[in-house]
């Protein structure tokens, strides 16, 4: 469905413009406004860029996305230039810090830092303040961040662990079946492994690798910001593999074998 003539109009009544207004700032008739806004005739190629340009949105945006049913958080991201509806290299501008040789730091999120974090994930006065380190084997063309995770959704990495993780640029190049932080304004900052349905229904489902939590579905617009999974830290010993779950073990290769051996016979 077409959404540009409801779009332009309510983008034109949220900045407090008169068909007039606009039509002087664009250098075309009033009429032309009027006839755009009311459907009477279909934009041209032209028409769509100046548009755009006009109020800072993108072209597929204007066309393609009800801006009417967009929370307020969500229509200031757009506004600002964290359009998710799209691709393209300009949609997520990140704040980030460099040391001394200009190579890009590995800023911590900790636990204290994560509430600010989702609210002031774009805000270079923000990261800034928070702390950084270096690892020399990571890759210097990539940018990365660490991130700390609580709970035990994630097993076998352990609560208390510190996630490293490489910035997405394009929310289309998740990949199902791997692991991710994802930021949103809702859930806050979850490290989950993703199944991208983006193009299917513009939804990113969540699993945890601990089976006693269900998965779910965030939609592609709540999400901010999206890091794929590295490496994690942790400076706890695992607990001994115990007796019980020795036991567990020998019972499911046991069966295995049966099946196996039924199989053959």
């Amino acid at each position: 469905m077409n959404y540009f003539s409801s779009n332009i109009k309510l983008l034109r009544n949220r900045k407090k413009r008169t068909q007039n207004d606009v039509a002087v700032a664009l250098d075309i008739k009033r009429t032309t406004v009027n006839a755009l806004e009311n459907t009477i005739s279909q934009p041209t190629v032209n028409h769509l860029q100046s548009f755009s340009k006009y109020f800072g949105i993108a072209i597929d945006t204007l066309i393609n996305i009800d801006l009417s049913q967009l929370s307020e958080s969500q229509f200031t991201d757009i506004q600002n230039g964290f359009d998710v509806f799209i691709r393209g290299s300009n949609l997520r501008v990140i704040a980030t810090t460099v040391d001394s040789g200009n190579t890009d730091n590995i800023e911590f999120v900790n636990e204290k830092a994560k509430a600010g974090y989702v609210n002031s994930f774009a805000d270079p006065e923000y990261i800034g303040n928070l702390p950084v380190f270096q690892l020399p084997f990571l890759s210097k063309e990539k940018k990365y961040r660490a991130f700390s995770i609580e709970g035990d959704s994630m097993l076998p990495i352990p609560d208390g662990s510190i996630v490293i993780a490489e910035f997405i640029q394009d929310f289309f190049d998740i990949k199902t079946n791997q692991a991710y932080i994802i930021v949103t304004r809702d859930e806050g900052i979850v490290f989950k492994v993703a199944e991208n349905n983006i193009s299917e229904n513009r939804l990113l489902r969540l699993i945890s690798l601990n089976t006693d939590f269900e998965p779910y579905d965030v939609p592609i617009s709540e999400v901010k910001e999206a890091w794929k999974f590295v490496c994690y830290l942790n400076t706890e010993l695992p607990d001994p593999e115990t007796d019980l779950s020795k036991l567990v073990k020998q019972v499911e290769q046991m069966k295995s074998d049966i099946n196996l051996l039924t199989q053959k016979m």
